[in-house]
Order: C-alpha cells, then sequence, then structure tokens
C-alpha cells in the first residue's frame, strides 16, 4: 500500500486524509493550525501540527519518504505563497507524484512549474460536473479516460425497448460505443444479467443499464426518453 502525506487539513485536505486512510493507506496528515489537526488526528496514521515551508520539519516527520503527496493548504492570508513553497519542498524531496489543490488557473500554472505532477482545481471540476448534469440528466457515473472523452452509465430511455442494436445505430447516430449491458427489471427473467459482448442482435429493454464510451458532447446527446 503506497504511503501520502495529505498537507493542508481545510475541508479538501481533511476529505481527502480521511478518504485514503479509509481505505488502508499510511497517511500523514499536517496543518499549521492545532486544531485542524486535533479533528483528525484518530482518523489518519499520523497528524502533525507543523509549517510545511520549513523543510528539515518535514524531514521529522517522514514526509520526504511518502509516495504520493496532496498540498490542499488554502489561498487567502498568505496561504498561497505557503502552498508554493511547500511543493518546492516537496519537488526537492524527490516525492514522484505531487498534488497541489488550485482555486485558479493561473495558481495551478505555478503549481507546475515549482514541480507539481498534477493540479486539482476541486470548484471548478465541481461546477463542470454539475453543469454537465444539468445538461444531460440521463447520464449517470462518468469515467473520464482522456480529455473531453468517458466512459458513462446511462440509463436506456423508453425509446430504445424492444431495438437491437442494429436498429438504434449507436454508433451512427450518436457516434457512441457500447460496452456493456445491465439489464433491468423489464428484462423480467434476465433481470440483473451483464452482457459484456453485446451483439447486432442484442435486443435493449426500456431501463437497462448501457455503458457507453464516446465524447462527452456525443454522450450529452443520447435521448432522455
Amino acid at each position: 500500500m503506497k504511503s501520502f502525506a495529505v498537507i493542508g487539513l481545510g475541508r479538501f485536505g481533511q476529505k481527502v486524509a480521511v478518504a485514503l486512510a479509509m481505505s488502508g493507506a499510511e497517511v500523514i496528515a499536517i496543518d499549521i493550525k492545532r486544531e485542524e489537526v486535533d479533528m483528525i488526528r484518530d482518523k489518519v496514521s499520523l497528524a502533525v501540527r507543523l509549517d510545511s515551508t520549513d523543510e528539515n520539519a518535514l524531514r521529522a516527520q517522514g514526509v520526504d519518504k511518502v509516495d504520493i503527496a496532496i498540498v490542499g493548504i488554502g489561498q487567502g492570508a498568505g496561504g498561497f505563497e505557503a502552498a508554493v513553497l511547500t511543493v518546492v519542498n516537496l519537488k526537492n524531496f524527490g516525492i514522484p507524484h505531487i498534488y497541489a489543490r488550485a482555486e485558479q488557473v493561473i495558481s495551478g500554472q505555478v503549481f507546475e512549474a515549482v514541480g507539481a505532477t498534477q493540479v486539482i482545481y476541486p470548484e471548478i471540476e465541481s461546477a463542470q460536473r454539475w453543469a454537465y448534469k444539468l445538461i444531460a440528466p440521463q447520464i449517470g457515473e462518468k469515467i473520464d479516460f482522456a480529455p473531453g472523452y468517458s466512459l458513462a452509465r446511462v440509463k436506456a430511455p423508453a425509446s430504445f425497448d424492444g431495438k437491437s442494436l442494429i436498429e438504434l445505430q449507436l454508433r451512427q447516430k450518436y457516434n457512441v460505443n457500447l460496452v456493456a449491458i445491465k439489464r433491468g427489471e423489464d428484462a423480467e427473467e434476465d433481470s440483473g444479467k451483464i452482457i459484456n459482448v453485446p451483439m447486432p442482435q442484442t435486443l435493449i429493454y426500456e431501463n437497462d443499464v448501457l455503458m457507453v464510451a464516446g465524447s462527452d458532447a456525443d454522450l450529452a446527446k443520447l435521448p432522455q426518453e
């Protein structure tokens, strides 16, 4: 199991640290505020109050030995400068994976310039997800596998009921690929059955769960009814 350091224990950092710890990972949780550290002390492997801009203090707690570091320091009232210096320290340690939370794109660009391997934009990403849900409510869970492309779970609409894949022509009409089918309640005796190699003659029933792959724009065009 990989080891993690989560630095900055605001709402984002706390949730990440606890989620990682619940999965069984070794987590060092760090913040400069004692109250934040005390709130999470019993939920992670180690919770420490220290200044993450102090390279020696980080080394003393073994942060230089972790596999992955997440910097979630708030970026108001000097927080951005502290976050940048923290990323620099982590980079100097040679930590292979450094994730930095940014509130704005320009902040993320600075983090990348000083050594962050990936930037997380929680507010921007959350807004984008909700906008997509509002535009395409028929799309359930979505796994992004490339920018703008996803594998998504879609409940088959009434207009698909009783039609074969040849009749639906998903690739030709909607430019998406059907990967698998989970039979819904309308399939009667086959309810819950997984069809992982759909054939051209395979029938779709209303409320079947379809796993489809394609661009986010094309997925949003799938019918809702």
